[in-house]
């Protein structure tokens, strides 16, 4: 029988995302959705519909909206019915979120791509593939707050690609410093950038979102402990910029290692990451967890955004720093809105269910 997942924040680009990722899916089923007071009591064809002049906001490229769907009820999020409701993925903004993720993970399993919850240390804030083990610490957040569900987060979408790639690095080399310079997608902002602000611009600085990058890397590649997430303490320097490109984040890095490593084999340690995960072959899982290119003309957003379904983290440009000790760089594509949110949380529903987490 197939879990029942219910979708909270159904009308946005992260709830789509989710949607896409559980159409005709082996074991989930879409069984309720959820968004705010102006869309709850409409079915979600209509919610999506604008009545005048007949303009359908779905933003999942190459796909349409799950048939299964269409014709379901939008139900207040604040009011989710959870009867029978096997996992909630809420992909809400940031203040909505702080309210309504615990009124579900009290009683529901509840995987999140919003921020306030995060950086909780009971909570894990987990990319699939990467630091499957922080898992653990669920146990104990069940224990302490006395819930019968849990709450797992997914990072920062600008935190991903970065993360990954140093997850990487890390285990081989070890990490010392890293710097980051950002060239973001125009999704990350949701629908409500300014169009004229972006065309033929680059905006300089995106609110608060260095800060994440920084202090959310740390407990990514940190290690348990104790029972507890023990933060790696790497120095973390980050630029954040919004770029007139619709998907897909670009990320300029140079890392410190500890130990020093050819470009050659940095791209070696890059492509056997992640194997054991990939071999798992999960409804959602990329191929590779990285895609190492060696054409200098790659990656670019428009090119590999969408490669093995927006899930794999592109990587090219991989030389020698001479400014940083044992220092490497390298220029990363992720996909902000797949393995950085909506699809991202569906395949970290995917291992939960394969491991046990998810019954």
């Amino acid at each position: 029988m197939k879990i029942k997942a219910a979708i909270v924040g159904a009308t946005g680009i992260a709830g789509q995302q989710v949607l896409a990722a559980l159409d005709a899916h082996p074991t989930f089923e879409i069984a309720a959705l959820a968004a705010s007071e102006r869309s709850a009591g409409k079915t979600f064809a209509d919610a999506l519909t604008d009545a005048e002049s007949g303009i359908r906001r779905w933003y999942v490229a190459g796909c349409e909206p799950p048939a299964a769907a269409l014709a379901l009820p939008v139900q207040d999020a604040a009011a989710l019915n959870l009867d029978g409701i096997g996992v909630v993925f809420a992909a809400v903004e940031s203040e909505a979120a702080r309210e309504l993720e615990p009124l579900y993970a009290r009683h529901v399993p509840t995987i999140s791509t919003a921020r306030p919850y995060r950086m909780e240390p009971d909570v894990p804030l987990v990319i699939p593939g990467a630091n499957m083990e922080h898992l653990a610490i669920l146990a104990e957040q069940r224990r302490s707050r006395g819930w019968k569900g849990f709450l797992a987060t997914l990072p920062n979408c600008t935190a991903t690609g970065l993360a990954v790639t140093l997850k990487a690095l890390d285990d081989s080399f070890g990490v010392e410093a890293a710097m980051v310079t950002t060239m973001q997608g125009i999704s990350g902002a949701g629908r409500d950038l300014a169009a004229l602000d972006i065309v033929e611009n680059i905006i300089p600085y995106i609110p608060r979102e260095e800060e994440r990058v920084t202090i959310e890397t740390r407990k990514i590649l940190g290690a348990m402990k104790g029972g507890a997430i023990a933060e790696l303490p790497i120095r973390v320097s980050a630029t954040c910029t919004r770029a007139s490109v619709l998907n897909g984040h670009t990320e300029a890095v140079a890392v410190s290692l500890k130990r020093s490593a050819t470009p050659e084999a940095v791209s070696e340690a890059f492509r056997n990451f992640g194997r054991e995960f990939t071999a798992l072959k999960l409804p959602n899982s990329p191929a590779h967890m990285i895609t190492v290119h060696h054409d200098p003309m790659r990656p670019q957003p428009r090119l590999d955004r969408d490669a093995e379904r927006g899930m794999t983290t592109s990587v090219g440009r991989i030389r020698a720093d001479e400014v940083l000790s044992n220092g490497i760089k390298f220029i990363l594509v992720t996909h902000n809105a797949a393995m950085g949110a909506g699809r991202g949380a569906v395949l970290l529903a995917e291992y939960m269910r394969h491991t046990g987490y998810l019954g």
